[in-house]
């Protein structure tokens, strides 16, 4: 048993960072940045072409993505790749998908 109810808490950075994926995680365009970066590293250009964004707004999103640390970037030549960080942020995407998909259903 424990000994105290602050046992079972979270400390307040834990709670800070957590609560900071979540707000970036809220976004419709980030999610979809998220998703197409699940497997492949792509660039700008063509993500901004797949979702009918300008590059400077794909780029301000994935400013906020590389902050939170759920994407990360390359350089090859002159062009950056994105791709995600870690296999961390392809479960908490693929659990919360599946989450909502079965809410759907």
């Amino acid at each position: 048993m424990l000994n105290n109810d602050k046992d079972v808490l979270l400390d307040d950075e834990t709670l800070a960072t957590v609560s900071k994926i979540f707000k970036v995680l809220s976004d419709p365009t980030r999610l979809s940045i998220l998703y197409l970066l699940e497997s492949k590293e792509i660039n700008v250009g063509t993500l901004a072409s797949i979702l009918s964004i300008e590059q400077s707004a794909i780029s301000h999103q994935l400013k906020i993505l590389k902050a939170a640390r759920l994407v990360k970037s390359r350089r090859v030549g002159k062009m950056m790749l994105y791709s995600q960080t870690d296999d961390h942020v392809h479960s908490i995407l693929k659990q919360v998908i599946l989450h909502s998909q079965e809410e759907n259903q």
